[in-house]
């Protein structure tokens, strides 16, 4: 019975909030890039996670099914930086408005700026209106993920002021 009462009266130790901030990034990464495989699977984009293999990887494997899958992994990988970056950035925006703003500049980075180093990706004029509106939607989505997480968890570890209300 006392062993019950001390159990009881253990709280379990929190998780540090840089630990919350990995793991929002790197299952943000997992579970959009799972989506966004099987958006490609769908022929919903003509752009599947295996593109992050195309600047290093050689040969057709990469946009094979394994290629894909690999291409998750490194994208929840990558992931976790990402999510690093919006916490020191933008971490302190209340709203899911900033988790937008990120994730439509992430497209932007990578469909834009980071076009010349993906061989084979055709040019956006040439991409199709399918493959911009899924790819973006994913991004804005997967950026509404980590940014909201992360900013409530920023939120939620802040000391509540005397006087407001929650």
């Amino acid at each position: 019975m006392d062993d019950f009462k001390q159990d009881k009266n253990k709280r379990e130790e929190p998780i540090s909030f840089m630990a919350r901030v990995v793991s929002v990034g790197f299952f943000g990464g997992l579970f959009w890039g799972l989506v966004g495989y099987f958006a490609y699977y769908l022929n919903l984009s003509k752009i599947g996670p295996g593109l992050i293999l195309a600047p290093w990887a050689l040969g057709k494997w990469k946009s094979l099914w394994l290629g894909q899958l690999i291409g998750v992994i490194f994208i929840s990988l990558l992931s976790i930086l990402v999510a690093i970056c919006y916490r020191y950035l933008l971490a302190k925006v209340k709203s899911m408005a900033g988790g937008l703003f990120f994730g439509i500049v992430l497209w932007v980075i990578v469909f834009y700026l980071l076009h010349p180093i993906f061989p084979g990706l055709e040019p956006m004029s040439k991409i199709g209106r399918n493959t911009i509106a899924t790819t973006l939607s994913l991004y804005i989505l997967y950026g509404i993920f980590v940014g909201y997480s992360i900013s409530f968890e920023y939120q939620e570890r802040q000391p509540s002021k005397s006087g407001e209300s929650t």
